[in-house]
């Protein structure tokens, strides 16, 4: 992937191939007391049952809401689903509750066992997911499982990938859909620090999120009990976030899908000495986390992208992209935005689009560890230091200066952003992309740069939290839902519940026979 080549649309490539595009949005958010503490209480119960709600359950923790949309046809539609579900949630929030708006947690306290773990219920399946839970936290600490994200799950059409692979003259369309779904993720993995500089939201944390851990940030002046790096864009996606030493050295490729699953099961099947000493069970002989491997499930592997195959009942991701391929790629290394009612705006979408359609389209090598180092080293200087003037980054051409490498990528996008507006038959994507030059030219456009200025303005993130927690809320509550559409969430709730018990009423297995059959 050379920016240093002028990127041109394939010949084969026409406008009209970017219709089969489908996406759906995965976003998580925290529920936060009126006294600005993460919430303590259980599961709005309006909201139905979080093991069997197809849209609403949670991540983490009690408190961690995930918000998931169907996939969509149109940004708008996707948009539109979200909006929707923040405002059942809203709806039904009790206690004076908000749902905080920054990737960074909110108020939490010293002591991680205030951080409640996901319930879900007495089904095998159901005490499997808190286990889960319960594995990540002894692993890593709860703290680092209340960081919220968005992951914006993108489809391309058959139409475009019939055409490629008849202008390529291949004839095994799905294998030739893994190959260029790879080489997507390869280059996304490439352009990570490009997207952290643009959409990056998390230069900041409040100072109880630090307690007991080492690190470098200083208190933003004026800001009580805030702490940052200057010039950083997205803590989230640093050491102090969701990353994790033990994984660094998996090496887990993406250059031939049968590779990527054989690293993904060799991890799962690889006990790690550090999650041996803690062990699988507490000393009264209660389990703590499902076994002492490097990962405890697939989920586990933290990745700015993955590919994905929809799963069906009793499989894993692994076994879903054995048996049927890549369907989609999970871009998972977005904050949210806090100035979004939502947690992501139209532009921040069709900039997700625009960027994946590039990754496609451009040649993508192979990827392999010794790139991998330096593109962890950038994400990590980016992270830290992304606004700061003359920041340099490692590329395949050599060093080179962070925004020039970005404006000369950017200006790469624009015929995709073209193609993406004659096909819509509008402004959205080209405007979206100028948008991202503006950023690229002007760290002070930046998310995190509003963020850092906004906090010193209001006196800490806290207080800037707070204060578009609730007005967003206000802006929800106010947003009309359709009868139609408040009679089917309204049924699919109740229908929610009637699943998980159903599930309870039929379990048939003892939990610690049902688990050591799984181990």
């Amino acid at each position: 992937m050379n920016p240093s080549l002028h990127f041109t649309l394939p010949t084969w490539f026409n406008s009209a191939l970017v219709a089969g595009m489908k996406r759906g949005i995965e976003k998580e958010g925290l529920r936060m007391q009126s006294n600005g503490h993460a919430s303590k209480a259980f599961h709005p119960a309006k909201l139905g049952s979080k093991l069997t709600h197809p849209y609403i359950t949670t991540d983490y923790s009690e408190n961690l809401l995930e918000l998931i949309t169907t996939p969509k046809a149109t940004i708008k539609d996707a948009l539109d689903m979200l909006r929707e579900l923040h405002v059942l949630v809203h709806r039904s929030l009790e206690y004076g509750e908000l749902m905080w708006p920054l990737s960074m947690p909110c108020m939490l306290s010293a002591d991680d066992s205030d951080i409640p773990l996901a319930d879900y219920g007495t089904s095998n399946i159901g005490r499997l997911k808190t286990l889960y839970r319960s594995g990540l936290g002894v692993r890593y600490g709860r703290k680092m499982q209340t960081i919220a994200g968005l992951h914006y799950n993108l489809s391309v059409g058959d139409d475009l990938f019939n055409k490629w692979a008849k202008a390529e003259v291949c004839t095994d369309l799905q294998d030739f859909k893994n190959k260029k779904y790879l080489g997507l993720i390869r280059n996304f993995k490439r352009l990570t620090p490009l997207v952290l500089y643009l959409l990056g939201a998390s230069p900041s944390v409040c100072g109880c999120f630090l307690t007991g851990r080492t690190h470098d940030l200083v208190p933003l002046d004026n800001a009580k009990h805030t702490y940052y790096q200057p010039n950083s864009t997205s803590l989230r996606m640093g050491k102090l976030g969701y990353t994790n030493s033990v994984q660094k050295e998996l090496d887990i490729r993406y250059n031939d899908l049968d590779e990527y699953i054989k690293g993904l099961r060799r991890a799962i099947g690889t006990p790690f000495a550090d999650f041996t000493d803690i062990g699988v069970d507490d000393k009264d002989g209660n389990p703590v986390q499902i076994n002492d491997h490097i990962l405890q499930i697939e989920n586990e592997f933290y990745s700015p992208i993955r590919p994905k195959q929809v799963t069906q009942s009793g499989e894993t991701p692994t076994h879903a992209l054995q048996s049927r391929g890549i369907a989609y790629v999970e871009f998972r290394a977005i904050d949210l935005d806090p100035y979004s009612d939502i947690g992501i705006t139209t532009a921040t979408a069709c900039f997700l689009e625009i960027l994946a359609l590039y990754c496609l389209l451009s040649e993508s090598p192979d990827l392999l560890p010794d790139e991998e180092q330096y593109l962890a080293d950038n994400v990590e200087t980016v992270v830290n230091h992304g606004r700061k003037k003359g920041v340099r980054i490692t590329t395949e051409q050599g060093e080179q200066e962070l925004h020039e490498w970005i404006v000369r990528t950017l200006n790469e996008m624009q015929p995709i952003a073209d193609a993406f507006d004659e096909y819509h038959e509008g402004n959205d994507y080209r405007s979206a992309l100028a948008l991202m030059q503006g950023k690229a030219t002007n760290p002070n456009f930046t998310l995190s740069a509003q963020i850092e200025s906004d906090s010193r303005r209001l006196g800490s993130t806290w207080k800037l939290g707070q204060f578009l927690a609730q007005k967003h809320q206000n802006e929800l509550l106010g947003y009309a839902i359709s009868n139609e559409n408040a009679f089917n969430y309204a049924n699919i709730a109740i229908q929610s519940f009637a699943d998980q018990q159903q599930l309870e009423r039929e379990e048939t297995q003892d939990f610690y026979e049902y688990l050591r059959q799984y181990r």
